[in-house]
């Protein structure tokens, strides 16, 4: 038995096992299908199946397709089986209830020419049963959320799956827990953690083990992005062509047909326009899709593995994104939490075998994650016996390091943080005239500030920065070196070149 002659339905089908394979979730194939308008065979003779209609892509056409042996050339008889229960006092039959494979009745693998393997039918089989919703031991393929290792998380002492709560208000934040014991077995919990320092933790070590081969991931995505587009371009030429097959065929019964006979006539005229129509609206298709292939540039993959951690946090990329992208290469991840140290132990299995282990501090109790950054606190350290709160506020500012909230920088927001952290302020009567400011030389030499930068930035004028982009400091003694006080002094005039040898553009005569 040979394949569908239809070289379109071929492709739709085709094109289902191969999204799968790359997204490994039958709702996001069906997602994937309909955003580029994919169409699939609808009978349209009820149970002869021989007359079909064309009509937008279902879940249902996706499931059938992935969960039926018979593209995987094998056939099958004897899948289901029907039930009788007692409702009520009364017997009641159900059918469709399906049987596991090894109770099949009939099964000949081989049988046909097919799709796929029977070992690529049975991978698929294990990864829908794995992404169905409410399963023991069942791992999500990404369902997005905000949470990245939700699904992935396995307790280390009781081995059930970690769950996934959010706090707070609004965008709260996500919490792993393992609290089963407790609502099943009215047990205490075995642990919960805060998901953002345990996110963090994995994603590094993601990018540390995925960098040796970035390069070599960015060609292979270029080459899957190309596949996509071409699979895109080819289904849409293939309704084109089966519009204009069914215009022509409309136009042969029209032609056909007997004039005198005015009511078959009118009726096959309306197809036929119809099927005009058919044929325009697929040919803006093929011509909007040619049109966004060739305005969007082919993105520079190569370049962006360069820089791993800006392509993971790049705004147009999401969530789930990242959670197929983890799930691709880590099979699942321990949890434990170590009392004595107070850190959670997340022990990563990869999927080629290999282990890891990542150890991150748990936050003590009324530690939360809008602290103020570790190198701002340094900053008002190394500046605040030299500096006021406004100066440090705008270096803060300019060297984009934000508050713990993500705000920038006051002088009063500044004077709270130093407060807290019990940081000694500054004060200008405690200044010993050894050290000047940018403003304070400027007027010491009688110029402006301006000047002064200028002549820092020549080498004139030493001056030293407490951090990087920190105000200057001048020290008094240099500004008494003749070099300093000539520079200063010296007013710029326009460069003037000398005439002597240039011919007048007008003559003496």
């Amino acid at each position: 038995m040979d394949l569908d002659p239809d070289v379109r339905l071929q492709e739709a089908i085709r094109l289902i096992f191969a999204r799968f394979r790359k997204l490994g979730s039958a709702r996001q194939v069906f997602l994937s299908l309909a955003a580029d308008q994919v169409h699939f065979p609808r009978p349209s003779d009820g149970k002869k199946m021989v007359m079909f209609d064309w009509t937008p892509i279902r879940y249902r056409n996706v499931i059938s397709v992935l969960k039926n042996p018979f593209y995987a050339g094998t056939y099958a008889y004897g899948k289901s089986e029907k039930r009788t229960t007692l409702v009520e006092g009364r017997l009641r039959k159900s059918y469709g209830h399906g049987k596991p494979v090894e109770q099949w009745e009939v099964m000949l693998k081989g049988h046909h020419e097919s799709y796929i393997d029977w070992a690529e039918f049975e991978r698929n089989q294990k990864q829908l049963a794995i992404n169905a919703y409410g399963r023991v031991d069942g791992v999500k393929s990404g369902r997005g959320g905000r949470a990245l290792l939700a699904g992935m998380l396995c307790c280390a002492r009781c081995g059930r799956r970690l769950t996934v709560a959010y706090t707070g208000r609004g965008t709260g934040q996500p919490v792993y827990r393992c609290d089963r014991r407790s609502v099943q077995l009215a047990l205490p919990q075995c642990f919960a953690f805060g998901g953002r320092r345990p996110d963090e933790a994995v994603t590094r070590e993601l990018l540390r083990a995925v960098e040796p081969l970035a390069v070599e991931a960015a060609l292979q995505a270029e080459r899957r992005h190309m596949e996509v587009q071409a699979d895109q371009r080819r289904i849409v030429e293939l309704e084109l062509q089966q519009a204009r097959y069914e215009a022509t065929l409309a136009e042969r019964r029209y032609a056909a047909c007997d004039p005198d006979n005015r009511l078959i006539a009118a009726q096959l005229e309306k197809s036929w326009e119809s099927a005009l129509q058919r044929v325009q609206a697929c040919q803006r298709r093929v011509d909007a899709v040619d049109q966004t292939l060739s305005a969007v540039a082919m993105p520079d993959l190569s370049e962006l593995a360069q820089d791993l951690a800006a392509a993971w946090d790049a705004p147009g990329v999401t969530m789930r994104t990242r959670q197929q992208l983890l799930h691709t290469l880590v099979q699942e991840i321990i949890a434990d939490l170590d009392e004595k140290t107070r850190e959670i132990v997340l022990t990563i299995h990869w999927r080629g075998g290999q282990h890891s282990q990542v150890r991150v501090a748990k936050p003590r109790s009324g530690e939360h994650g809008c602290r103020t950054p570790d190198e701002a606190l340094a900053v008002m350290r190394s500046m605040a016996g030299k500096w006021s709160d406004e100066h440090i506020a705008a270096t803060l500012n300019r060297m984009a390091l934000p508050t713990g909230q993500a705000k920038t920088w006051t002088a009063h927001r500044v004077s709270s943080v130093r407060r807290v952290n019990d940081i000694r302020a500054y004060r200008s009567a405690h200044k010993d005239g050894k050290w000047l400011t940018m403003s304070e030389a400027a007027a010491e030499l009688g110029v402006n500030n301006h000047r002064i930068r200028r002549l820092i930035k020549d080498g004139i004028l030493p001056a030293e920065q407490v951090v990087p982009r920190a105000p200057y400091q001048i020290r008094a003694n240099d500004l008494l070196d003749p070099k300093v006080i000539d520079a200063a002094a010296r007013t710029d005039r326009p460069c003037r070149v000398d005439g002597g040898k240039q011919i007048s553009m007008f003559s003496s005569t």
